[in-house]
Order: C-alpha cells, then structure tokens, then sequence
C-alpha cells in the first residue's frame, strides 16, 4: 500500500487545522475527537505534518501487551523461577466507523475519509517507511505507535457504488522506547526515564518529588524541558524526567 507522502489534509472530519487539535485532553466545550497524529522523526520531535480525526468516538478500545521473561530452572528441579526480561511493545486495537447516509444529522464523505486514514497512517515517501503515530484521546493522552495492520469493510453503497460506510478496523503497535515503556507503567524507581502529561493543577516540584523523592529538582527537570518558567507549564505539555545520575 503506497499513498506517497502524508503531507496534505483530506476533506471531511480529518481535514481539520492542527491548531484545533486538544492535546492535553482538556475540556474546551466541545466534543474531543479521537485524534491521529502523524510525525516523520522517530523522535517525535517536529511537528505533526498530517491528521485523521475520528468520525465518531470509537465505542472500545482494546490495549494488549506482552512480558517477556527466561526461564532459569535448576539442574535436577521439574520447576522453573521466570526471570524478568522485558516488557516488549504492546497493541492499540480501534474500530473507527464513518458514515455516508447523515443518519447522525452530519454526512461523512466516506472515501474521503478511508483516503485520510491511508495518508495519515500509511508509507511517506519523504521517508521511505510508515509514518511515526501519535494517538490522543482522552487517558490516552500521547500514545506513540506506528500502524501494525487495518482492515476497511465498506457495509453500505449508493447505487452507482460509492461507499455509504464503513469500518476500519485498526492494530497499533507501541513505539515508545524500552525506559519509556517501563515508565508508562508506573516503574518509580528514579533511575530511569519518565515521561508525564501535565495537568491542571500539577506543580513541577510535586511532580519531582513524587518520581524522585526530591522536590528540589525541579529546576533539573524545567532545563532538561526547555522551560523558561516552571511556574506556567501548558496543561496537556509532556513532559521529560531524565534519570538520576549514579
């Protein structure tokens, strides 16, 4: 599946300005759509260059991740003690429906709206692989990934056969690194790397005290972040939490 680079937006509800994207999952009078974010640096580190927004919220989202362990067993024992190895990278499996027929008092233009899918999730030419994803929604907040397979079931035609709707049916893998994974699943201790979304109300030494046990550290963190004042730090901002050196 080649649809060249995701550089453009599609029409219909995934054609929205990046600029209306709420990242932090905050209320802002209106209904927060499920959002795919599409980025060419492994990093993350540019901007996002494309975006799916989902037609309609999906109604369940399945998360499924696997731990990797060896297997020490001793000469002479039928037992074995599983030795922690790693936790390897995890699923991210959504159904996202759109539909053609304005049942819903809006009509989605559904090809249009599968073509955005493709782009946003599908090969960049400009980098010769799959675009790096973010998807945010929610608790979800910034979940990196990459697009792992999808399936499209188009369920209902016109009668010269445009598509009326449709499912797709989407596996995202995990793209964070090793630390960042252990992190993500409450791993305190302050020898690795944490990453965390800044909420209303959060203060940076709380923050610092909590991963570190040290509240003092703060200024650390605000210059590790690029921070001009810890004091006024976005909501919905990631923030980094570099490990302590030994």
């Amino acid at each position: 599946m080649s649809f060249g680079p995701a550089s453009g937006m599609g029409a219909g509800q995934g054609s929205g300005g990046l600029g209306q994207i709420d990242i932090g999952g905050m209320p802002n009078g209106t209904l927060e759509k499920l959002t795919i974010l599409a980025h060419s640096q492994p990093d993350y580190s540019d901007q996002a260059i494309a975006r799916f927004a989902a037609y309609v919220n999906p109604a369940e989202i399945t998360q499924s991740y696997e731990i990797e362990y060896d297997a020490a067993q001793g000469s002479g024992t039928t037992s074995s003690r599983m030795e922690f190895k790693k936790v390897k990278p995890g699923d991210l499996t959504l159904t996202f429906f759109i539909d053609g027929t304005g049942a819903n008092g809006v009509k989605a233009e559904v090809q249009a709206e599968v073509e955005q899918f493709q782009k946003v999730t599908g090969y960049n030419g400009d980098i010769h692989r799959p675009n790096y994803l973010k998807v945010v929604w929610g608790t979800l907040q910034v979940k990196r990934c990459v697009l792992k397979s999808a399936s499209i079931a188009y369920k209902l035609f016109r009668a010269d056969g445009v598509p009326l709707r449709a499912v797709i049916t989407a596996v995202f893998t995990d793209n964070s690194d090793d630390q960042t994974r252990v992190a993500t699943a409450q791993d305190q201790s302050p020898d690795l790397t944490h990453r965390r979304i800044f909420k209303a109300g959060d203060r940076l030494p709380a923050l610092c005290n909590a991963i570190y046990g040290d509240p003092r550290l703060y200024l650390r963190v605000a210059e590790a972040n690029g921070l001009d004042d810890f004091r006024h730090i976005e909501p919905g901002t990631e923030l980094f939490f570099p490990p302590l050196e030994k």
